[in-house]
């Protein structure tokens, strides 16, 4: 998993409309990095819908919020319209970023030992440097202590 100090590449994915989008776009902008297993799951859309309540108070610090899973570009932009998310929704079905983040590894539910995404939040500085690492994130209240964190 990353760790804070650590410094961040460029990368590319696509969002909930099938544009491409750069880490870069968002230069001189801090940045909340949200990794989260499922579109339209319970505890996903309750983290989202938090961002999405808080997402106001999260611009005025000058920062984005960006949530990456594996799920394609339609399930982003469905779930993204369902729940009216103000941020951009990113899809990453190789799961190339979400390993690079350390956002990836070995799951139990339901007695089931699996590989998968685990649900964790970086916070970014404007030179995306890693600030905050919040690994195996709880979806209640979780946008709200990334608020105080920035």
């Amino acid at each position: 998993m990353k760790q804070v100090g650590e410094q961040v590449k460029d990368f590319s994915l696509k969002d909930a409309d099938g544009k491409e989008v750069k880490l870069s776009d968002f230069a001189g902008k801090k940045k909340v990095i949200y990794f989260y297993p499922k579109d339209d799951t319970p505890g996903c859309t309750k983290e989202a819908c938090g961002f999405r309540d808080v997402y106001a108070q999260i611009a005025k610090k000058g920062a984005v919020v960006i949530g990456i899973s594996a799920d394609p570009v339609e399930k982003h932009a469905k779930f993204r319209d369902k729940y009216q998310l103000p941020f951009i929704l990113l899809s990453d079905p190789d799961m190339k970023v979400i390993k690079e983040f350390g956002a990836a590894g070995e799951k139990k539910m339901y007695g089931k030992t699996f590989f998968g995404i685990i649900r964790s939040t970086f916070i970014l500085d404007e030179q995306d440097r890693v600030t905050h690492v919040f690994p195996k994130v709880k979806p209640e209240g979780h946008a709200e202590e990334i608020l105080k964190a920035l």
